[in-house]
């Protein structure tokens, strides 16, 4: 009996393990060691639904209306985070990820917030100016704002802030293009720029730029090693850091000279953090957790039968996860177009998708979400077809039996490794044997694919709101720079290095889709990836969470307006 006329099966055996693994445990669904966990200083590291994301929306609980609640905010209280996510450290001017960005935007003031409409808000920029030409961004900052010890905020702070990401931040192409940043008075930062640049704004976000205060981190010593990181935190932001454990606990308490009057909300915001997802359920199921993202399907189905608890897909939008299987072009095999092309045949899409992720992934066919206005739906997709299969490998000169190859995963991702798993079967089918390759450990699997020292891997990349900053980085032949989640496959095309380069300088936003498709469709034909999934991005929170975060950043975007109404 082949693999395929035995998927019904594996689907129903798939979805009594996870029911069985609820009982005594549970599965994070991926975001727990996707980019949101694992980036690195030294490099780079969900959206909602899709176009074809029926069954994924249908399952939303009505966030809006329950989190509704009659009369004005109440100050005070402690908000808890359950958490699987552990942090290296707290300075994401240098850091990207999740794990980082969720307590560092409440210790960090960013300069612009952006609402659920992706339209920017003011934050620490009261307002803001692009040039005509697109070449400079002008800024001024508000006057009143202090850091956590007191000392001003002011626009040398925001200048050095964005010297020093475009410096360390792994997300090269983010400030790229930032050429000075003047500093005509305390208030007020121009932003000069070597080309338009449409991401600038985004870039304001909390999530990518905190300002971070000149007069700690300007001592001379490494900005993504220093103790000032972790240690003795002076932040910007609406809470100040008062216990930081990365293994068990990150505490935060108001900050009382917040520049927004009257904010936070919240007297106290803890972040518990868990080796595995058990815990934050049972503490939102018990009540003793207020908010948690990500847990393990089996629960997450549970979990939306639960009348005490949320369950949405909003927020997020920015991330734009995708889930993928990524080729190594330097092997000689795989370095040939015609059998990543049957590979991409052998597997069954909709079946990972429905089966292994239990419905609750959209399907994906490119590296931009299907949520962004750059996505291009009609690219070749790929669909089963074992016949044509066996037929590229035949015209490639391949026999039955000819290739073998390795598959390897993040440990710790149960979605990556359900995919890597059911990829071992499916090609047998065209006679390509695989076996699987795990890794011990995060780093160890980071060093793997960042050297070039694999063949095949299951990978979670985000978009991170715009392509600019989150795709071009995965296929710009310049950026193959021996760091994770960066150009790891490989991949070269002039063609697509210039479409990127000209699609990231164009604010036409009709002009970027028309060059996003055509990239599209180049990378569609020639598979230096097979995109699966596009993971929404899920929260579950109590009733009594107000003003929860379900902008397009999510948890990762500051919580001065939450508060708590019991």
């Amino acid at each position: 009996m082949t693999f395929h006329r035995l998927r019904a099966l594996l689907a129903l055996l798939f979805a009594v393990s996870l029911t069985a693994a609820a009982c005594g445990g549970s599965d994070d669904s991926g975001s727990a060691t996707d980019e949101g966990e694992a980036e690195t200083a030294t490099e780079d590291t969900t959206a909602d639904s899709g176009e074809d994301s029926a069954d994924a929306g249908d399952q939303n609980s009505d966030a809006g209306d329950a989190a509704a609640v009659d009369g004005d905010p109440v100050a005070g209280g402690t908000l808890v985070i359950g958490s699987t996510q552990v942090p290296r450290h707290l300075n994401g001017a240098v850091q990207s990820g999740y794990a980082t960005a969720v307590p560092g935007t409440q210790l960090n003031a960013g300069l612009l917030l952006y609402d659920e409409e992706w339209n920017p808000q003011p934050y620490l920029a009261e307002s803001w100016e692009v040039a005509d030409d697109g070449l400079s961004v002008t800024v001024k900052i508000v006057e009143n704002a202090v850091f956590h010890d007191g000392e001003p905020i002011t626009s040398e702070d925001v200048a050095f802030s964005i010297l020093t990401a475009q410096a360390h931040h792994p997300f090269k192409t983010m400030f790229a293009p930032v050429t000075t940043v003047d500093t005509p008075d305390d208030y007020t930062a121009v932003i000069n720029l070597s080309q338009p640049h449409p991401a600038i704004l985004l870039a304001m976000s909390p999530a990518l730029l905190p300002i971070i205060p000149e007069h700690i981190f300007n001592d001379g010593q490494d900005l993504p090693t220093h103790p000032r990181n972790s240690e003795d935190f002076v932040g910007s932001g609406p809470f100040q850091l008062v216990e930081y454990n990365p293994e068990s606990i990150i505490r935060m308490e108001r900050f009382d000279d917040f520049f927004i009057e009257g904010r936070p909300y919240l007297d106290e915001i803890i972040i518990e953090i868990y080796p595995d997802p058990s815990p934050a359920v049972l503490g939102l199921e018990n009540g003793t957790v207020h908010l948690s993202s990500a847990p393990g399907p089996a629960d997450l189905i549970r979990m939306q039968d639960n009348p005490d608890l949320i369950v949405t897909s909003d927020g997020h939008e920015a991330i734009g996860q995708i889930t993928w299987l990524e080729f190594n072009l330097a092997d000689p095999v795989l370095g040939i177009q015609e059998v990543r092309q049957a590979i991409a045949y052998a597997l069954d899409r909709e079946f990972m998708v429905d089966a292994l992720d239990l419905g609750l992934t959209n399907p994906t066919k490119t590296g931009i979400t299907p949520f962004s206005p750059f996505y291009d739906g009609d690219v070749e997709g790929y669909d089963l077809d074992l016949d044509k299969a066996r037929q590229l490998l035949t015209d490639a000169g391949f026999a039955e039996g000819d290739i073998e190859l390795t598959i390897d995963y993040i440990p710790g991702f149960p979605q990556g490794t359900a995919y890597a798993e059911y990829a071992v079967q499916a090609l047998e089918e065209i006679g390509i044997a695989v076996s699987l390759n795990p890794s011990p450990d995060f780093p160890t699997w980071a060093e793997r694919v960042a050297s070039g020292e694999f063949q095949m891997t299951t990978n979670n990349v985000w978009n991170w709101g715009d392509p600019v900053i989150g795709v071009h980085r995965t296929y710009l032949s310049s950026n193959r720079v021996g760091a994770i989640w960066t150009n790891n496959t490989g991949y070269e095309n002039a063609e697509v290095d210039a479409l990127l380069d000209k699609a990231g300088q164009t604010f036409d936003e009709a002009e970027r889709k028309d060059l996003y498709a055509q990239f599209q469709e180049i990378v569609a034909n020639e598979v230096p990836i097979y995109f699966v999934s596009n993971p929404p991005f899920w929260q579950v929170y109590q009733p009594s969470v107000q003003n929860p975060p379900l902008n397009i950043w999510g948890q990762m975007s500051p919580m001065h307006e939450v508060w708590l109404s019991e």
